[in-house]
């Protein structure tokens, strides 16, 4: 497929989901089926359009005044991927299978307008009833960390240290471009370009062998913050596909009882090929059966409880950018919830002197300090461990990754913007 013609698919594509009201990723799939002839380099190519106006929907539209698929992806040309007019208009040359010519309102849209002006949601790209929990958490610093949030993420990737060292995974994954990732002393990132396919991780040795697994370095940190160690009672709550036991499992050097558990057995079942991989043999999957609590048995005994806690991902948006727009408001007071009551349970399995790990993907203050402050008021006897004695586990950049996080009294907050991971909030509240 010729650059054109990947740009008229991804404005079928873009009025599919408008249409249709389904998931980018349902309507890439389902296009991808049915156009067989279109290679994986014209599927990615087509993927990364999609996304980019996703991410620069609201933005894309103010520029070019006219909210429709063709006038989103021009105005994303421009935003995001920082072409002219005249580049653009090459594009668009009303060729066989490209996009009809340029409109003198078009050209002069964007040659002309820009963002200055627009509202903050508008500029930012998120939904106009966020702006206040934003304006709450950034202040006047809310477009540019929003901004930061639609770019494209790169993938990072975690060495399981069970198993390998990371200067040999670097070097079995140079081909990829991978390099230390700024954080995590376990971390790899690989930088994507707009247009890249993602890199056959999967298909590596290094993958095969449970060597490295996919995890963005933000989440591989908050694993690190709850301090979990060799020979400790550990209790991820919230396992789900069991990404962050992984992390606690290689933490823990294979020593010590580690029990996995979610209410939804369904978002358990990825985990037990996962642990099995990555050579893990002391973790125990407890999946929900019925009414019956899966860890009846603990009371008031555990080291470390770990809750990556069921939240509206807001800090995950540069990897799913139509997430934001399908977000509605009741969304928010289902999971403040569910965050409350997993908290309370949480409460009843630490020992005296354990911890819990709060652990968010989300930069939203109810979902983050103002569910800590809560929960402190219904449990006194916890208390929150200062930042500054958390970040040790990152030694020598322990300082420098404080000074890039956002601080409170009740934890910390990592954003694309000031970080280069996805948003995430860890607290570690420790019981008197």
């Amino acid at each position: 497929m010729t650059p054109a013609a990947r740009l008229s698919a991804a404005i079928e594509l873009i009025g599919t989901i408008d249409s249709e009201r389904i998931p980018a990723a349902k309507a890439l799939k389902e296009w991808g089926t049915a156009h067989r002839y279109a290679g994986s380099g014209d599927r990615a190519a087509i993927s990364g359009l999609v996304w980019d106006v996703l991410r620069r929907r609201a933005s894309s539209a103010w520029l070019m005044e006219e909210d429709t698929p063709r006038g989103r992806l021009l105005g994303m040309l421009k935003l995001e991927r920082g072409m002219d007019v005249e580049t653009i208009a090459a594009l668009c040359d009303g060729g066989r299978f490209a996009p009809e010519p340029l409109t003198e309102r078009e050209r002069a849209a964007l040659t002309t307008r820009t963002l200055d002006d627009a509202p903050a949601p508008i500029a930012g790209d998120y939904p106009e009833w966020l702006d206040g929990y934003l304006a709450q958490m950034f202040g006047e610093d809310r477009v540019a960390e929003a901004v930061a949030m639609a770019s494209r993420a790169p993938l990072d990737l975690r060495v399981n240290t069970l198993k390998a060292k990371r200067e040999k995974i670097l070097s079995s994954l140079a081909h990829l471009g991978a390099r230390p990732a700024p954080w995590s002393p376990m971390g790899l990132r690989i930088e994507l370009s707009a247009d890249a396919r993602n890199p056959g991780i999967h298909a590596e040795e290094a993958f095969i062998k449970g060597a490295v697994e996919v995890q963005d370095e933000g989440s591989q940190v908050a694993a690190l913050l709850s301090a979990a160690k060799p020979g400790e009672q550990v209790i991820d709550l919230c396992a789900g596909a069991g990404g962050k036991t992984l992390a606690l499992a290689a933490m823990m050097q294979g020593k010590g009882r580690l029990i996995a558990t979610d209410h939804d057995k369904r978002q358990l079942a990825p985990i037990h090929e996962r642990l099995s991989r990555a050579g893990i043999h002391n973790a125990d999957v407890r999946s929900p059966k019925g009414d019956a609590d899966p860890l009846a048995d603990i009371r008031s005994t555990a080291d470390l409880v770990l809750i990556d806690a069921p939240c509206t991902g807001t800090g995950t948006w540069r990897r799913n950018p139509d997430a934001k727009w399908r977000m509605r408001p009741g969304a928010l007071e289902v999971r403040l919830k569910d965050q409350a009551t997993v908290l309370d349970r949480a409460a009843a399995l630490v020992k005296p002197g354990g911890r819990i790990a709060y652990i968010t993907c989300s930069v939203l203050p109810p979902e983050n300090g103002e569910q800590v402050r809560a929960f402190i008021g219904r449990h006194p006897e916890f208390a929150v461990v200062p930042s500054e004695q958390t970040v040790t586990v990152l030694w020598d950049k322990a300082e420098e990754f404080l000074a890039a996080t956002l601080q409170s009294p009740e934890g910390l907050l990592m954003t694309p913007r000031r970080t280069g991971t996805d948003g995430f909030f860890v607290s570690v509240l420790k019981r008197q």
